[in-house]
């Protein structure tokens, strides 16, 4: 591997200008000199053919074992974080079992350990070309931020992080800085999102004006916390927390049920709908929405997202396109049957959860039976004013109902360019070459910013017709729903 000069630069400096919005930043001059608090930040020369990217794992939970850490021993997994040293063991465990096949020469002993990204920054500074990132949605913004303030790639996790403000802060950084990006909605990268933009932009079904997507998920809950625990043995509590108001270790919290929580997650909308509403996204060329509504919703509190919601979005016309109403549905259906308790959110009307009964929209139903087909578990269906499209999670089984309408339209030319290596590969090739990845922050972040706008509906409740000013980033008629927008972070872990 060839030599490579490496510098470290204080995180505490970096800190103090990634707090501030990127407009005052840029005010302050900060992002338009090469300099991060007071130290110089050179673009680095493209790595040379054959060496292998410098890439810090950080969390090491199920994601970033199972995903994250085959792709990082792909290139030279130099550093693991995670405040749980059990967690730091299985990532490790698992990168020596894998290196049998793609990195004989691996050496976990080698490999630095830290309990918190601010300590992995500090240590190491430029001695990293890139991140992965898989924590809690309330830790991804601040990595990817001191990565790019220090001219490192940073992969985050979907969604691209917590909160609106965030999402455009992460966006505009990125462009500033120049480097290379990405979300993990692998979906981006494969082939199914790809045809169906082709598809729809190629005339297969005419102007599309509905769209509903579902998702099996019901990361949620209701009702208070439960009862406070101490948390795994060895496990630094307080940096997992991070940014987020502390509270105690208690149960349906860690190490995966953060999703349903306001403080850490997005519910299930926030888990899926980056992989779900993706095809939607690219292929209608979705800006800003108009509006967001929950029209319904069952189980979720003050503090916890619904076990089941329907939202609706309304988009304007766009580049040709008409206007679009676009709906999310997840979760359970209200109902006594296997309810799970009731929920002290008003707004829900106080409804048990039918834990059987699958909360998905009724014309899915209705294609599946009359077209004696199975549509995924987490999918899209399109609703043109000449045919329909379904898609999956991913974008798998893209294709027009029924089979004959598939068959009898000519299959359009492959106008999108294909991407080898996969979603890593898209990353690790934008760290050498500088081309943009597939999934990269400013595409993200518009994405992000449909999911995280749902979010705040479902926290302002059923029936409360939100208006979104995407360019001020306010809701005009909610001040409260404003308020969302971004959060305030703990003592210590200040954007």
């Amino acid at each position: 591997m060839s030599q490579r000069n490496d510098k470290q630069i204080s995180r505490r400096r970096v800190l103090r200008t990634a707090g501030v919005s990127v407009a005052a930043m840029t005010a302050a001059g900060l992002l338009n000199t090469p300099h991060v608090g007071g130290a110089d930040v050179k673009p680095e020369p493209k790595i040379a053919k054959g060496d292998k990217l410098r890439i810090a794992l950080i969390g090491c939970g199920g994601q970033g074992t199972g995903t994250h850490i085959p792709a990082a021993m792909k290139e030279e997994l130099v550093a693991v974080v995670d405040p749980d040293p059990a967690r730091q063991d299985k990532a490790l465990a698992a990168g020596q079992a894998k290196a049998k096949l793609v990195n004989p020469n691996f050496d976990p002993a080698k490999v630095k350990r830290f309990d918190d990204y601010r300590k992995l920054f500090d240590a190491m500074g430029k001695q990293l070309d890139g991140i992965l990132v898989a924590t809690p949605n309330h830790h991804h913004a601040l990595p990817a931020i001191l990565a790019m303030k220090l001219g490192i790639g940073a992969y985050v996790e979907k969604p691209m992080c917590f909160d609106l403000r965030e999402a455009r802060i992460m966006s505009e950084l990125s462009i500033k800085q120049k480097v290379a990006t990405q979300m993990g909605n692998q979906g981006h990268s494969g082939e199914g999102y790809r045809r169906l933009c082709e598809y729809i932009w190629a005339g297969a079904i005419g102007n599309v004006t509905e769209v509903y997507c579902w998702s099996d998920r019901a990361n949620g809950g209701a009702g208070p916390r439960p009862p406070e625990q101490e948390p795994p043995a060895g496990m630094n509590w307080d940096h997992w927390i991070g940014p987020a108001p502390f509270r105690k270790f208690h149960k349906d919290l860690h190490p995966h049920e953060w999703h349903g929580w306001h403080d850490f997650g997005g519910g299930s909308l926030g888990n899926m709908g980056a992989h779900v509403l993706d095809g939607a996204h690219w292929a209608l060329k979705l800006g800003h929405a108009s509006t967001v509504e929950v029209e319904d919703m069952v189980g979720g509190s003050d503090e916890r997202f619904p076990l089941g919601v329907r939202i609706r979005w309304d988009f304007a016309a766009r580049e040709g396109m008409p206007p679009v109403k676009l709906w999310w549905y997840d979760g359970k259906k209200k109902g006594a049957a296997g309810g799970t308790g009731k929920t002290t959110d008003a707004d829900a009307n106080d409804d048990a959860v039918d834990t059987k009964a699958r909360n998905i929209p009724p014309i899915v139903l209705e294609l599946e039976k009359k077209y004696k087909t199975t549509l995924d578990k987490n999918g899209t269906v399109f609703v043109g004013d000449k045919g329909i499209m379904v898609s999956g999670t991913y974008g798998g089984g893209v294709r027009m109902l029924p089979d004959e309408a598939q068959k009898a339209f000519p299959s359009p030319a492959k106008s999108l360019p294909r991407v080898s290596g996969g979603h890593h590969g898209s990353y690790y090739n934008a760290i050498r070459t500088g081309q943009p990845a597939s999934s990269n922050f400013e595409t993200a972040a518009k994405l992000t910013e449909i999911i995280l706008l749902g979010g705040v509906a479902m926290r302002m409740g059923k029936g409360k017709k939100l208006d979104w000013d995407g360019e001020k980033m306010e809701f005009p008629n909610s001040p409260e729903a404003t308020k969302l927008v971004g959060r305030e972070y703990r003592k210590g872990w200040e954007m």
